[in-house]
């Protein structure tokens, strides 16, 4: 049995992917030579960093749509990279099908390239300006299929591009000819054209317009039930969250301080981060909660503050907040929380 299809035989019911312990620290010191300084006469090497994600943990099942929200930095986008092994974590190991991934080499990592697919937020930047679109679509199939013939590729890039609307007569047209929500269309079509089971997907539809964007989210969940996908998705948008996802992961600093399902997130948030930013949806019920203000400033990720990293703008914090880091625990719900308070009876 190869490596591939050990990969098939693994349990169904074990998880497809498993962060843990998740943490990506980017340097700001430079080289060797830039990081030193001389204090109070001596000579000493600095070094900063910037503390994108901080222990993350998270567990998705097959089948599942796993959203991360949060605010713009608290590094959604860094989860995502690391996860498909764009970047190298700091720390922490992610698993795949039940194998670690994260410590493979390019040409080991190979097998699971085409299993897992990326769609990019940034429609005109993901795109090869040179290539036209039958090129581009052409191209991950001749690199996991080498053994297809000129004629099987030609059909499957024909069968994709019909999938998600792109007209197959715009294989011979570039990239830069097209709008942005065509350009996303033909970005969601290369990440499906070697057949994958999971995709990451980094705020595809930010960079649309809103006519657009509805159209596009409606492609991908359309995907998920013909091909049986599994995604992990990013965004900001609260709104895309309760109409897309399973699953919900809230971000803050690099952490994530809560994980429920979207209906229960959405009905009963119970991390004060996690209140706040359902109050602040738009809603049309008359009934909705006064939208919560947090006070202070939003700590910087290069000098991270001790404990909870919510602990300077949540009102509930107390001594245990400012010096422990909490951990996440399951809560009456079935939510997944990190939070002193909650875990004290001190709110509900």
């Amino acid at each position: 049995m190869n490596a591939t299809e050990s990969l098939r035989h693994s349990d169904a019911h074990s998880p497809l992917l498993e962060v843990r312990g998740l943490e990506k620290h980017f340097s700001l010191s430079g080289d060797f030579l830039e990081q030193l300084r001389f204090d109070k006469g001596r000579l000493v090497r600095r070094q900063e960093y910037v503390h994108a994600i901080n222990g993350v943990d998270l567990t998705i099942q097959r089948g599942e749509a796993l959203c991360v929200v949060g605010e713009s930095g608290c590094g959604k986008s860094t989860v995502a990279r690391t996860v498909m092994g764009l970047l190298k974590p700091s720390a922490g190991e992610v698993r795949y099908d039940g194998e670690r991934i994260d410590d493979l080499s390019t040409r080991s990592l190979l097998p699971y390239r085409r299993r897992m697919q990326m769609i990019f937020q940034n429609p005109y930047a993901s795109l090869n300006p040179r290539m036209t679109i039958q090129e581009t679509l052409e191209e991950p199939i001749r690199l996991h299929h080498p053994q297809w013939s000129r004629q099987a590729i030609r059909d499957k890039v024909h069968e994709v591009m019909i999938s998600v609307g792109v007209a197959p007569d715009w294989g011979n047209r570039y990239g830069h000819e097209f709008s942005g929500g065509q350009r996303q269309r033909i970005a969601i079509a290369r990440a499906l054209a070697v057949d994958p089971e999971f995709i990451v997907a980094d705020e595809p539809i930010s960079a649309l317009d809103v006519s657009i964007q509805a159209q596009v989210l409606n492609l991908l969940m359309e995907a998920r039930q013909e091909r049986h996908l599994t995604y992990l998705f990013i965004t900001h948008d609260l709104a895309v969250v309760e109409h897309f996802g399973t699953r919900v992961a809230v971000m803050y600093l690099g952490r994530v301080c809560e994980i429920a399902d979207t209906a229960t997130l959405f009905a009963h948030p119970r991390h004060p981060y996690t209140k706040a930013l359902m109050s602040a949806i738009p809603r049309l019920e008359d009934d909705r909660p006064q939208h919560i203000r947090l006070e202070g400033e939003v700590p910087t990720p290069v000098h991270l503050p001790s404990g909870c990293v919510f602990h300077g703008r949540c009102p509930h914090a107390n001594e245990r907040c400012r010096r422990e880091i909490p951990s996440l625990i399951t809560t009456d719900n079935g939510a997944q929380v990190a939070c002193h308070a909650i875990e004290e009876d001190r709110i509900s």
